[in-house]
């Protein structure tokens, strides 16, 4: 059994190491670097996903799928693709459809920080622009009543702007299970590792 947690935008690998410390299943989780799957080809979600999907076909046993923001649409989109590889799924801070307005605020915030803020997350500022705008047709709604694995939404409570795409989650994917975690804002693998793994470790066993 294999457990592959994907990160954020603005994020690293790294991201879910609190996390992990605090999981019983920790010795069998992978955390790849977004930003690898993207190395030399053009910054679209088309090429991100698709070497993705290269990477995790590669696994030969079923896997646990548990995304974060970015990496929630990637898990949710491989798990409808190639649904007998998955497992579990977990969505944590994910959209299943889009939303512009959003996707086009962050793409203006992203133009006023400076480029050396983006050192470290292994994607340059014109990077993150060109991906968010790659992003904005995105639309799996028609595909989620077909995902038949035991899947986990979780948001936190101070995260506006997932709060009512995790309840239609919950709604529209038959069985879904949906924690709100209290005083979590959209990084809840940063801001309340111990609880988010208390809650996977309940929801793997």
């Amino acid at each position: 059994m294999q457990y592959i947690f994907i990160h954020g935008l603005g994020q690293s690998a790294s991201s879910w190491d609190d996390t992990i410390g605090y999981l019983t299943e920790r010795e069998h989780v992978i955390c790849p670097e977004v930003s690898s799957f993207i190395e030399g080809e053009e910054v679209t979600y088309k090429n991100l996903y698709q070497n993705f999907a290269r990477y995790l076909n590669s696994l030969h046993e079923p896997i646990n799928l548990c995304g974060l923001s970015l990496g929630a649409v990637m898990a949710l989109n491989y798990a409808i693709d190639y649904p007998t590889k998955v497992q579990s799924l977990t969505l944590i801070a994910g959209q299943y459809k889009m939303p512009k307005t959003l996707l086009k605020l962050q793409s203006m915030i992203f133009r006023l920080i400076p480029e050396r803020a983006f050192g470290d997350i292994g994607m340059g500022k014109k990077d993150f622009i060109e991906l968010t705008g790659s992003m904005v047709e995105l639309d799996f709604g028609s595909h989620l009543q077909g995902i038949a694995c035991p899947v986990l939404i979780v948001c936190g409570e101070k995260d506006p702007a997932n709060k009512k795409a995790a309840r239609e989650l919950a709604e529209y994917i038959n069985g879904a299970q949906l924690q709100f975690i209290k005083d979590a804002k959209h990084e809840v693998n940063t801001d309340t590792p111990q609880v988010l793994a208390e809650i996977l470790n309940h929801f793997y066993n």
